[in-house]
């Protein structure tokens, strides 16, 4: 039971880590022109050739982006502190009791990553037209993230404290 434990908190702080990069990093969509010129764009900037600058989208456009930037960043929050919730249940809840605030928490999150993914994937993908142009890693981190925190929740909820 010990080793569940450690391998849920460890598998946690990866899904805290891996938001925080996800979400920072400029490389939701990435590609490259014909000519060789590489390009990323991601929740914050848009960079070409290494030159980072505002991103370049329809107004209407740009309200869906504040809300996948709202969305992630609320993801964080509610990670971390699903995180230090669990580190106080585990302290001071009673043997035999699962971890239901936790579990309720992390699943929180889950919603806000599936809201915000959900979002990107919708709007913005048709700004990268290029053949070259493909998914970055950071929204593949996201997805992975998706899938960790909704397994995460689900384990919380099921876990007892021995």
């Amino acid at each position: 039971m010990l080793v569940l434990l450690a391998g849920i908190f460890v598998v946690h702080i990866a899904t805290v880590i891996m938001l925080f990069v996800s979400t920072i990093a400029n490389v939701w969509m990435a590609g490259q022109a014909q000519s060789g010129i590489t390009n990323s764009s991601g929740l914050w900037l848009q960079c070409v050739n290494g030159v980072c600058g505002d991103l370049r989208f329809e107004e209407d456009d740009l309200n869906a982006l504040k809300a996948v930037q709202a969305f992630m960043i609320l993801a964080i929050i509610f990670s971390f502190v699903s995180l230090v919730m669990f580190v106080v249940q585990l302290f001071t809840m009673e043997k035999g009791k699962r971890f239901y605030m936790t579990g309720a928490i992390m699943l929180v999150c889950w919603l806000f990553i599936l809201i915000s993914v959900s979002i990107y994937t919708a709007r913005f993908p048709q700004y990268f037209k290029s053949s070259l142009d493909h998914h970055g890693y950071s929204f593949i981190l996201a997805w992975i993230c998706f899938c960790f925190s909704f397994i995460v929740g689900i384990l919380y909820l099921v876990l007892r404290k021995k």
